[in-house]
């Protein structure tokens, strides 16, 4: 099994340029910046009752998470299995299977959770399985144009993550300076591929459905994210302002990361967002917060296997 059409060939050498790292690691023969090889790796595939309503609804989202990232962000809620191999390794046709398996679960769609570093194996999966339910590609937002080049066409509804305005949080949370060019770049390029939302019963079946988890002492960052994506996409998208922010250890050098989003701070996100004219938003209750929301990933939730 070997996805050349992610590598570009230099002599022996095949480097992995799929993500915006461009790391150039060999994933045939060591891990890239991901933390993964060739293999995929997922840590939890099962019916999801965790994501906006119009994405898990009654019969749950028949999510998919995959093991590894390409940005590691250091509060990941999911440092778990984004930083390491871990779980069950696929072949393409064994993910295709899964895909399918999950399909007679009943759930609402296919949700692939952190699928950036694994598109070609992923794209190839899903040509192959031909579901007759919506995918969704549950995404950081840190996308290369060759990475969405991917799963266009396989993809109904993109869920990405709009983490950082500024450079300087992004270089700070995930050493990722570039993350806010290259996230609006990836979400104009989604929003062409998938155009307005579609529903149907409730359900989101075709559109992009942006995240932005508001970070403690960051307001003003959430509140510039919320401007631009009116700005530049009106009602045309969904945006879903996240309050669920816990801290998963105790930070030395983010001492900011050691408590949640206050009340007030989240309040205040929502209100600008509201006086701003965002009609399609979610929020989130209090009662979001906390590591019981948490997936299990000790390996038990391989419901369809």
């Amino acid at each position: 099994m070997c996805f050349v059409y992610y590598y570009l060939v230099l002599g022996e050498v095949m480097e992995c340029n799929l993500c915006p790292r461009m790391c150039g690691a060999d994933r045939r023969e060591g891990k890239g910046f991901c933390g993964t090889g060739e293999i995929v790796y997922i840590a939890r595939a099962a019916a999801h009752y965790g994501e906006e309503p119009c994405i898990c609804g009654k019969k749950g989202s028949g999510a998919v998470f995959f093991s590894g990232c390409s940005l590691k962000c250091v509060f990941c809620q999911n440092e778990e299995i984004s930083r390491t191999e871990k779980g069950r390794g696929f072949t393409v046709d064994e993910l295709s299977a899964l895909f399918l398996s999950l399909q007679s679960l009943g759930v609402h769609n296919i949700n692939l959770v952190t699928p950036t570093h694994y598109a070609v194996q992923i794209a190839s999966a899903l040509k192959r399985s031909s579901l007759k339910i919506p995918v969704i590609y549950n995404t950081s937002g840190y996308e290369s144009e060759k990475s969405l080049d991917y799963v266009n066409e396989s993809v109904d509804v993109y869920l990405p993550d709009f983490k950082y305005f500024y450079r300087s949080s992004a270089e700070k949370f995930s050493n990722a300076p570039d993350y806010p060019e290259v996230a609006k770049n990836a979400l104009r390029i989604m929003f062409k591929q998938v155009g307005n939302p579609v529903f149907e019963c409730g359900m989101m079946k075709k559109g992009l459905l942006v995240r932005h988890l508001v970070l403690p002492g960051h307001t003003l960052e959430s509140k510039r994210i919320i401007e631009w994506l009116y700005e530049n996409f009106g009602n045309d998208i969904y945006i879903s302002i996240m309050c669920q922010y816990t801290p998963m250890r105790a930070f030395v050098n983010f001492p900011e990361l050691n408590r949640k989003v206050s009340s007030m701070e989240y309040r205040e996100v929502v209100r600008f967002a509201e006086r701003l004219g965002v009609v399609n938003a979610f929020v989130q209750g209090e009662e979001s917060v906390g590591k019981n929301f948490i997936p299990d990933f000790s390996g038990k939730y391989f419901s369809v296997l």
